[in-house]
């Protein structure tokens, strides 16, 4: 808690940090053996996005997610092209992705996209461009019900 704020259950959480990398195989070591963080049993692919996706989790709810990509044509192989490896965006978890990408259009930033995509784990998820977030690829994802 800060300063004397209380405790607010609408508070969106960090659900996790997405971290682009050449070779997920190649990257995992540093997480797993090197900060002892458990890894998912597999790698999920998630197509629409031409990425492939290792979860390692750090604290109840937020995760790490390894990023690679699994085209040429992907965001995240133009991204690695054109800033190399690293932090590429942060998610925050909601129960209503819809109102929430409303509030926030209604505040004037705009969603990547018209409407939410099927993500990783079988969240619903949107993005909003760094040029409008202050520098900070934000995700938004809704988890399955």
């Amino acid at each position: 808690m800060f300063a004397g704020l209380g405790y607010n259950s609408s508070i969106m959480k960090l659900d996790h940090v997405g971290i682009a990398v050449t070779s997920i195989e190649q990257s995992r070591r540093f997480y797993e053996s090197g900060l002892g963080l458990p890894a998912a049993p597999h790698t999920e692919e998630v197509a629409g996005e031409k990425v492939r996706v290792l979860k390692l989790e750090c604290a109840d709810p937020t995760h790490i997610e390894l990023i690679e990509s699994a085209s040429p044509d992907s965001a995240i192989a133009k991204f690695i092209e054109k800033r190399g490896p690293g932090l590429h965006h942060l998610c925050y978890q909601t129960g209503d992705i819809v109102a929430d990408i409303a509030r926030l259009k209604s505040q004037g930033f705009t969603p990547l996209w018209d409407a939410p995509r099927p993500g990783a784990d079988g969240c619903l998820v949107m993005f909003f461009h760094p040029k409008e977030t202050f520098g900070v690829l934000t995700e938004l994802a809704q988890k399955s019900r």
